[in-house]
């Protein structure tokens, strides 16, 4: 997702191109911010658009926020919901000897020689990293020969907490990607993946990039979505 620094604030906004004559900048209820240009519109003016017009739009984000629903903190007891690769499951937390967390139907057991919710937040933190490094391998694997006529090299993959990203693309290359995209679906992972690799291609967010994201993975819209549902659950 394209972003611009406004002082201390990033604004990170959707960026859509239609075939109207003049640009439109809206703030939506869920504090989402959208870029709605014409078509040939160059990236760069998109951007000085955007941070001209930054003050209204961080204004217009501060008095939806007080009409957003205020999502309880996990608590790491038995009885959450946790989610992984896109699926819920209920924590049950065990007293045991031995550190072990193994998912069976639709629950997800964490064992431990203590259930403070600390140690159960840790155990669980690390299993969902460990599971992350496999995933993401798996997938970036599955993606490269969709771009095998692009000369694009050999792209390396990181995996790196972000706060208001699900994924990245360094100027040198790299693709950093967030372990929280274990929790959701693999097409959802692709997607990032493959969004973040069409700018070793192409850089900015312009018209093209998003004809050669539809031309790469056509249903591209629908897992963006899902993603930005899941951001907020």
């Amino acid at each position: 997702m394209p972003e611009i620094q406004y002082g201390t604030e990033k604004l990170a906004f959707h960026l859509e191109y239609t075939d109207r004559k003049s640009m439109a900048i809206e703030v939506h209820p869920d504090k989402s911010i959208w870029v709605i240009a014409p078509a040939e519109t160059d990236y760069s003016e998109i951007q000085k658009r955007v941070i001209k017009r930054a003050r209204w739009i961080i204004k217009q984000q501060k008095y939806f926020d007080q009409f957003l629903p205020r999502i309880p903190e996990r608590k790491y007891v038995s009885g959450e919901s946790h989610k992984y690769l896109g699926r819920k499951y209920v924590l049950k937390t065990f007293m045991n000897k031995q550190k072990d967390i193994k998912l069976q139907g639709g629950i997800i057991k964490v064992s431990s020689p203590h259930q403070d919710p600390q140690v159960v937040k840790a155990l669980l933190s690390s299993w969902y990293y460990k599971h992350a490094i496999v995933k993401f391998k798996e997938v970036f694997k599955e993606s490269l020969p969709l771009f095998d006529r692009f000369d694009i090299g050999n792209p390396q993959m990181e995996i790196r907490r972000m706060k208001n990203r699900w994924g990245s693309c360094t100027p040198k290359g790299k693709i950093l990607v967030n372990p929280e995209l274990i929790k959701v679906p693999k097409r959802c992972i692709q997607y990032v993946v493959i969004h973040e690799l069409c700018h070793l291609v192409i850089p900015g967010h312009t018209k093209k990039f998003y004809e050669l994201l539809a031309e790469l993975m056509p249903d591209w819209p629908r897992w963006k979505n899902r993603l930005e549902v899941e951001r907020s659950l």
